[in-house]
């Protein structure tokens, strides 16, 4: 009997290695004992992504919600913000309790993993590693194969959602360039716009977990260069998708629009909204925010973060830098890039010049993140020394305005920032640097590394 190792319960999300860490074994158990959390007896809906590997992970998740006396809805292969969806939605009079995205979003296809939904809420933090110390503890259980589960359609009233919503978009007259690298977008996005009859060319619909293409990862820049050349020669706007479509990039003819620019632009048609970001979002969108007289509020990393905070806060829109984009505002609080797609282009269809609006923003210097590997044990240690050296800094570092420490140390000087965060998904520190002046931001990454370097050595 394999062991089941701690690593896989995340903050966000249970994730690791098929057949080394997400096995027979370790699903079933994740099934039965999740089944046992939601109290058994619970309509649990299950969905999953491209990956070879993702249907019998579907298998042996059913077995263990099966012993636990929960019924199964399966919806087969679906984008993530579709099994967002089956949570709002009667499946023949049944609503469910909790759905289940079998995903691993834009990691190499060897990996998969677990996004949980629980009551319309995220299943995350202290709860997913509640569950793995019982999971842990009681890994000597022996469930039974138990496959019994009724196929449900989610596809069909996302689509037929989507279209109704945005039927003033038909006839959109843009010739739009789309990029699903070989992940799940296209297991509607096609459908919506024929639908609307966009005029459209994609490029790497076909799912295929092995990603024969590129990595599905728009934040990064290398995979952009293929859907980049489609654009330059036949198109006038172009979007890309991580492999479980709940990341975007947008792509004009002069910019790669992040996360954070996108927020300013979709708030633009929000009347005084609320507005969460992360700490890693240039403070060129909370001061522009506030400057229009929206509520900008700036909050942890990480999808399950934001959505629990947009709830407490009857937020209207988060993002996050990477793509991921949460509407509340007319949509139900979860990252979606597809809707986040024809959000984006009715935006276009309202007369809005995206490109001269990201051009009229005040200019800075940003870095892109930066990865500083170390490991489980010391990554959050490494961020309470790195605390403690700031209170107060060596006189050669740079004159502090003040710091925010909601998710790592966001360090606000005179004229720009730093960032250093714990990842929590792999063992690294992420920072990031902004700054209105390009050796101002390089003199901060460099105070900031230092101070890296010697919180590493006090540990030693």
């Amino acid at each position: 009997m394999n062991n089941i190792q701690k690593s896989i319960f995340r903050e966000y999300d249970i994730r690791g290695i098929y057949e080394k860490e997400l096995h027979e074994h370790s699903v079933k158990l994740l099934g039965y004992y999740f089944g046992h959390k939601v109290k058994g007896n619970k309509v649990v809906a299950i969905g999953f992504d491209a990956r070879s590997h993702s249907p019998k992970l579907r298998d042996y998740l059913t077995s263990g919600l099966n012993a636990a006396g929960c019924t199964v809805l399966d919806m087969g292969m679906v984008a993530t913000p579709v099994n967002y969806f089956s949570n709002y939605i009667s499946h023949n009079g049944v609503h469910t309790d909790a759905s289940i995205m079998i995903t691993g979003s834009h990691n190499p296809s060897e990996y998969n993993g677990f996004k949980i939904t629980l009551d319309k809420s995220p299943f995350f933090g202290e709860d997913i590693y509640a569950l793995g110390d019982e999971i842990i503890q009681n890994q000597d259980r022996n469930i039974e194969d138990n496959t019994t589960k009724i196929n449900i359609d989610v596809k069909t009233p996302y689509i037929e959602y989507m279209v109704n919503q945005f039927q003033h978009l038909k006839n959109f007259p843009q010739k739009i360039i789309i990029d699903a690298g070989n992940g799940v977008a296209d297991t509607v996005i096609t459908d919506i716009f024929d639908a609307l009859e966009f005029n459209y060319k994609g490029l790497y619909l076909e799912p295929d977990g092995s990603f024969p293409n590129h990595h599905p990862d728009p934040s990064e820049e290398k995979n952009l260069t293929d859907v980049k050349a489609l654009l330059e020669k036949e198109g006038d706007i172009a979007f890309a998708y991580d492999g479980d479509a709940d990341r975007i990039a947008v792509l004009t003819h002069k910019h790669n629009i992040k996360g954070d620019q996108m927020a300013l632009l979709y708030a633009m048609k929000m009347e005084n909204p609320t507005v969460i970001g992360e700490v890693k979002c240039s403070q060129v969108m909370y001061d522009e925010l506030e400057r229009r007289g929206a509520k900008a509020i700036m909050y942890k990393t990480g999808h399950s973060n934001l959505k629990v905070k947009m709830k407490e806060t009857q937020a209207d829109l988060a993002c996050e830098v990477s793509g991921h984009i949460f509407f509340k505002h007319r949509y139900f609080g979860y990252d979606d890039a597809i809707y986040a797609t024809l959000r984006m282009l009715e935006l276009i269809a309202d007369g809005i010049d995206i490109d001269a609006e990201i051009d009229a923003l005040p200019s800075v210097f940003s870095t892109e993140e930066i990865k500083v590997e170390t490991t489980e044990d010391e990554k959050f240690l490494i961020i309470d020394k790195v605390k403690e050296l700031l209170a107060p800094p060596s006189r050669d570092f740079p004159n502090i305005l003040n710091i925010i420490d909601v998710d790592g140390v966001r360090i606000n000087f005179e004229h720009g920032w730093g960032l250093v965060r714990a990842s929590n998904t792999t063992p690294v520190l992420v920072t990031r640097f902004e700054s209105t002046d390009e050796a101002l931001a390089k003199t901060y990454e460099s105070k900031v590394n230092q101070l890296i370097q010697e919180a590493k050595a006090l540990l030693h």
